[in-house]
């Protein structure tokens, strides 16, 4: 995008009064280092490298430092953890401070939305108080192939896939016009399970007297996960055994739909060989009320405990510069990740940016479209990794034609509610 461009819709959006500078904060006389470790894949950590730049660039007393170290061999006052580091870091003592708490002891204030309730719990205490920053979040889109719509004899500009059965009409096309990867999945139970029984307003988990525990074998689920399985056999649909290898694949034109994180969107258009297109996830329209909303994760900016208050003001002086308009802007562009206050969220609306943004819009239009229900929210004890990854390790099952989609639904519920 033209930076002029890019420099205007920053201005505009700070002049719009949707983002309200930090208060004033005591500066240390000497230099104050913040450690920060990530694991993002390398093109995240690219735009992760130029925010960290841009801070120290215009920041003399207070400059960020890449660790190698994570909470286990050392404590950095920052860690972007998620999946199985996340939930091993948050278990047990804590060993983290909460951010709204630093924020406010810091005397900065902490301008991002008010977590959705889509949002997984892990970042956010039982309030809805943030205890570490979303930096990463997402949620799965449906992305297209224009060029391979195209030569099926279809106007990408035209062809709409909103239900379930208008996407088997368009495989179909593929199918019969050659393509041998007409549609694919990355992480099936996440999209399929997961976030497809939210959209539809269909329970994932229930109470067994005063525990919660993972209940994704009903009639919704069994249907979904059974079409699919009629989809593989047809060849309509390809499941791979890494959520990686899908994401390669479509992003060489080798397979024509995928259903991916949002955020993926900067990386098939980065590598170039495909027209990239993003829709909503189809939905089946006999099932009343639906759409619903689908569910937002990712990592998050995590603050270690047992830190002195002048690096807790370094670290609130920084996660303020994050959440600046034109940083936010960048973030988006650069990472795909959704905003995280409302100068993003306004960004992500405007004209100047032209379509560089469109898989936000379309990721924010599924996820806020309609107020949570309990239903459609986040369920902690469905999104922990183990759990996904028996759901996973079940339904390769199914795709293999080995398993019916009950038998490997029932199976993986056994399995997550005993553990193993």
């Amino acid at each position: 995008m033209n930076k002029m461009r890019f420099k205007a819709l920053a201005a505009a959006v700070a002049a719009g009064g949707l983002f309200f500078a930090p208060g004033s904060v005591v500066q240390a006389s000497a230099q104050q280092q913040v450690q920060l470790f990530h694991r993002l894949p390398d093109a995240k950590a690219g735009a992760l490298k130029d925010l960290v730049e841009r801070f120290n660039a215009q920041s003399k007393d207070v400059q960020v430092v890449m660790s190698a170290a994570d909470w286990r061999s050392g404590a950095p006052h920052l860690m972007i953890l998620e999946g199985d580091d996340e939930e091993e870091f948050v278990a047990g003592k804590p060993r983290f401070k909460p951010l709204f708490q630093l924020m406010k002891e810091s005397g900065v204030p902490l301008q991002t939305l008010r977590p959705p309730a889509m949002m997984t719990r892990t970042p956010v205490d039982a309030k809805g108080q943030l205890l570490a920053l979303p930096v990463g979040l997402s949620t799965p889109v449906l992305f297209l192939n224009r060029d391979a719509l195209r030569q099926a004899g279809l106007n990408p500009e035209t062809t709409r896939i909103n239900t379930w059965f208008d996407l088997q009409e368009t495989l179909g096309r593929l199918a019969d016009t050659g393509h041998t990867c007409p549609y694919t999945v990355a992480e099936p139970g996440r999209v399929m399970v997961e976030n497809l029984s939210a959209w539809h307003n269909e329970p994932v988990a229930a109470q067994s007297g005063k525990t919660t525990v993972p209940s994704f074998n009903g009639m919704f689920q069994v249907k979904h996960v059974a079409m699919m399985a009629s989809w593989t056999r047809a060849r309509y649909l390809h499941v791979f055994d890494q959520q990686a290898e899908a994401e390669q694949r479509f992003a060489r034109g080798e397979c024509a739909v995928i259903a991916a994180p949002s955020a993926s969107w900067t990386d098939f258009r980065r590598a170039g060989k495909v027209d990239v297109a993003v829709s909503k996830l189809p939905y089946y329209d006999d099932f009343p009320g639906a759409p619903q909303n689908t569910i937002a994760d990712g990592p998050a900016l995590w603050a270690s405990a047992g830190k002195k208050p002048a690096e807790y003001k370094a670290v609130a002086r920084f996660v303020s510069f994050w959440l600046q308009p034109d940083n936010q802007v960048a973030w988006q562009r650069e990472t795909g990740y959704l905003p995280l206050n409302r100068a993003g969220l306004l960004a992500s609306r405007s004209e100047l940016l032209g379509n560089d943004l469109e898989n936000i819009q379309v990721a924010v239009d599924q996820l806020g479209g309609k107020p949570a229900t309990p239903q459609s929210s986040a369920q902690p004890v469905v999104e922990r990794q183990k759990v996904r990854r028996i759901l996973d390790e079940e339904l390769a099952g199914v795709w293999a034609d080995e398993k019916a989609a009950k038998e490997a639904l029932d199976n993986a519920v056994t399995r997550a509610r005993n553990g193993n």
